[in-house]
C-alpha cells in the first residue's frame, strides 16, 4: 500500500523507497523557459541530494537517540544532584543567616537604634532649623523683598528696561527686516543655481548610469536571477524530499539494527537465563542453599541450648558454694533467674 509520501510499506511496518520514491512530485509549471529548466534538473539534483542527505540523517537520528539516552539516564540525575549541592551550599547557609541572624539583628537592634537617632536629630536639628527658618529667615525673606520692590524695580526699570526697549524697536528691528530681506533674496538666488545643477546632474546620471544598469538588470541579471531561484528552489525541495525519504531509511535501518540484536543477544540471553540459570538456580537453593540453612538453624539451637544448660549449672554451683560458707544466697531475682523460652 502507498501512503501520500509516496513510501511503500512491507509488512513489519519496515519501508521500501526502491518503488515509492516518487522524484517527480514538484510543483507544476506551464512549459517554458523556467519550466522546462526545472524539469531537467529535479531528477539529478534529488538524487544527489538524497545520496548526501541519507548519512547525515542517520547520523542525526543516532544522536538525537543518544541524546535522550544521556538526558534521561545521565544529565537529569546529575543536573537534580547539582542542584540539591547547590542548595545546600549556597541557599540554605544564607537562608539560615537572614533567618536567625540578619532578622534579629534588624528587629532589636537596627529599629531601636535609628528611632533614637531619629528622635535625637529631631531634638538638635530639626526643631532649632524650624525655629531658624520661622524667627529669622522669614523675617529677613520679607524684608528683602519689600526691599527688592520698592528700590531696585524702579532703579532698575529706569537704567535697563527703558534702554533696552527703545534700542530694540529703533536700532534692532529694522537691522533683522534688513538682513531677512537680503537672505531671501540670497535664498532664492541658491535655489536657483541648486535647481539648475541637479537638473543637469539628474540627466548625466540618469543617461550615463541609469539607464546601462537598467539595460544589463533586464537583460541580464533578471534571467540569471530568475535561474538562479529556480535552482536554488529545486534544490530546497529536493533536500526537503531527501531529508523525508532518509528519515524512513533511518527508522528501517534502526528496526533491522534492533531485531538484529534482539535475536542474536536478548532472545538467546533470555532463553539461557530461562532454561538453564533458572533450574540450575532453583536446584542450587533447593539442594545445598536450604539444607545448609536448616543445618545451621539446628546448630544455632543446639549451641544456645548448651550455652543455658551451662549458665544454669554454674549458677547452681555458685548457690551451692554459698549454701557451704554460711553465706547468703541474695535477694530474690539475684541467685536465680527466671528461664527464658527456647530461641529467644
Amino acid at each position: 500500500m502507498k501512503n501520500p509520501e509516496g513510501v511503500v510499506r512491507i509488512r513489519g511496518g519496515v519501508p521500501c523507497v526502491l518503488a515509492g520514491m516518487d522524484l517527480e512530485k514538484g510543483p507544476r509549471e506551464e512549459p517554458g523557459g523556467e519550466g522546462r529548466l526545472a524539469v531537467a534538473l529535479r531528477m539529478p539534483v534529488r538524487i544527489v541530494v538524497l545520496v548526501l542527505v541519507v548519512p547525515v540523517r542517520m547520523v542525526w537520528d543516532a544522536l538525537v537517540v543518544a541524546g535522550r539516552f544521556l538526558g534521561d539516564r545521565v544529565f537529569r540525575p546529575v543536573g537534580r544532584a547539582l542542584l540539591w549541592v547547590g542548595r545546600a551550599v549556597l541557599v540554605w547557609p544564607f537562608v539560615a543567616l537572614w533567618r536567625w541572624v540578619l532578622v534579629p539583628l534588624w528587629r532589636w537592634v537596627l529599629v531601636p537604634l535609628g528611632v533614637a537617632l531619629r528622635w535625637l536629630g529631631t531634638v538638635l536639628v530639626v526643631v532649632p532649623a524650624a525655629a531658624l527658618y520661622r524667627w529669622v529667615l522669614t523675617p529677613l525673606g520679607h524684608a528683602a523683598v519689600w526691599f527688592c520692590a520698592r528700590v531696585l524695580t524702579p532703579l532698575g526699570r529706569g537704567l535697563f528696561v527703558v534702554p533696552a526697549v527703545w534700542l530694540y524697536r529703533w536700532v534692532l528691528t529694522p537691522v533683522g527686516h534688513a538682513l531677512l530681506w537680503c537672505g531671501r533674496g540670497l535664498a532664492w538666488l541658491g535655489s536657483l543655481l541648486v535647481t539648475g545643477i541637479g537638473t543637469a546632474l539628474y540627466w548625466t546620471v540618469r543617461v550615463l548610469v541609469v539607464l546601462p544598469v537598467y539595460a544589463v538588470w533586464r537583460r541580464l541579471l533578471a534571467p540569471v536571477g530568475r535561474a538562479l531561484a529556480v535552482v536554488a528552489r529545486e534544490v530546497g525541495a529536493a533536500f526537503g524530499h531527501a531529508w523525508r525519504i532518509a528519515g524512513y531509511i533511518s527508522l528501517a535501518v534502526g528496526r533491522a539494527l534492533a531485531v538484529f540484536f534482539r535475536w542474536t543477544l536478548v532472545e538467546p540471553a533470555r532463553w539461557v537465563y530461562r532454561t538453564v540459570l533458572t533450574p540450575v538456580g532453583h536446584a542450587v537453593r533447593d539442594a545445598v542453599l536450604r539444607p545448609v540453612a536448616e543445618a545451621a538453624r539446628s546448630v544455632g539451637r543446639v549451641t544456645r541450648d548448651a550455652l543455658r544448660s551451662v549458665r544454669v549449672t554454674a549458677r547452681q554451683v555458685r548457690r551451692d558454694v554459698r549454701r557451704a560458707l554460711g553465706m547468703p544466697a541474695g535477694p530474690a531475682g539475684i541467685g536465680t533467674r527466671e528461664k527464658r523460652p527456647a530461641g529467644r
